[in-house]
């Protein structure tokens, strides 16, 4: 479990980011500066936006293990405001969590990357509608070993030459990626083929989504991957950024060459679009039908609320900034079904800002 003692600086709010890119419960809500109002199927699912000490029900979430620190960080602050509400947060990877989530067992389904086709076409087999609500930014960090004093920065096309599906069996030592490297066997440690990190790294690396070298250590658990790079003299790796700032001491952290010099994930370098392209939007996907109970309204809202973006920093990703987080919080209180990338997965070349501005 990823602890929460690591602060980021915030940006600011004039930021934009150039994208690389658990059973149903009900209780009455009192608000703190409003009166509790109850609603039913059709009702706007962001009419209340405080908690109250009379809220109770169950709020069941599982999904992306990049976005889990945020989830689990927001539901134990909630749950310290909100005693009567249980939060519960699982990781199942990305696809895995939307499997889950079109199948009716969750309320909230975290995710690394946008929404796919099939998966879609799966909500809307099993008659879920969703509203997606970016809630972070984040950088996915290349980490080696503390022991490699080479491969400080790497290069896109050096990314693809190790993970291709072409390399499978083939591409095995260091030199094999620059010639200056050492023969040094060459260790891969990588999120599962359910990860959302992985279908955004594929894209933005390998130049299809989904598609790569099939002989590497994958596992959905990212500790699981630090464990392995920081064990391995000659791994490589790759997860989201907070993986990398809470276990510093264990890893070293690759720079990324794009073409426009090496340069690393941090608070600065996501927010303004200069670690390209590796930056991408993190999101929480909420069921239409469970948006309408007032623990899953509040839960939702809690974290959006100005007091609680700290939240986000803390546990190493970087906060929406304020303008945004303004549009995503008007996309809840109107109950707006469906994705902003319309289906297609891991983009690049987008603004998320522009994106939401056309769904208005």
């Amino acid at each position: 479990m990823l602890s929460r003692n690591i602060r980021v600086a915030s940006l600011a709010s004039a930021v934009v980011l150039v994208l690389g890119v658990t059973a149903c419960g009900s209780g009455n809500q009192t608000a703190s500066n409003a009166p509790a109002s109850p609603q039913g199927e059709g009702a706007s699912p962001a009419a209340n936006t405080t908690t109250g000490s009379n809220l109770s029900g169950t709020v069941k979430v599982d999904g992306s293990s990049t976005v889990f620190p945020i989830s689990e960080a927001m539901a134990e602050e909630f749950q310290k405001a909100n005693p009567g509400v249980q939060v519960t947060v699982a990781q199942s990877g990305t696809g895995g969590g939307f499997k889950k989530f079109c199948n009716n067992e969750t309320d909230i389904s975290n995710a690394s990357r946008p929404i796919k086709a099939e998966e879609v076409e799966l909500c809307k087999k099993g008659n879920v509608e969703y509203i997606e609500l970016p809630v972070a930014y984040d950088g996915i960090s290349v980490v080696v070993n503390p022991q490699n004093k080479f491969a400080q920065c790497l290069t896109i096309a050096e990314l693809k030459k190790m993970w291709e599906p072409a390399a499978q069996g083939k591409v095995t030592t260091w030199n094999q990626i620059r010639p200056e490297f050492p023969n040094q066997k060459l260790g891969l440690y990588g999120p599962g083929t359910d990860s959302g990190t992985y279908d955004f790294f594929t894209n933005a690396v390998v130049g299809k989504e989904g598609e790569s070298r099939g002989d590497y250590t994958a596992s959905e658990d990212d500790n699981t991957l630090v464990q392995g790079v920081s064990a391995d003299p000659g791994g490589l790796g790759f997860f989201g950024y907070a993986y990398y700032e809470n276990n510093k001491d264990k890893l070293a952290l690759a720079s990324i060459d794009n073409g426009k010099g090496c340069i690393q994930p941090s608070a600065e370098t996501i927010g303004n679009g200069t670690y390209q392209p590796l930056s991408r939007p993190e999101f929480i996907y909420v069921k239409k039908s469970a948006a309408t109970r007032p623990e899953v309204q509040a839960f939702v809202n809690f974290h959006f609320a100005p007091e609680n973006q700290e939240l986000v920093s803390e546990v190493g990703y970087v906060p929406l900034p304020n303008d945004l987080v303004g549009e995503v919080q008007a996309r809840f209180k109107e109950g707006k079904v469906g994705s902003i990338f319309e289906g297609k997965g891991s983009q690049t070349g987008v603004t998320l800002a522009d994106l939401l501005k056309q769904q208005k």
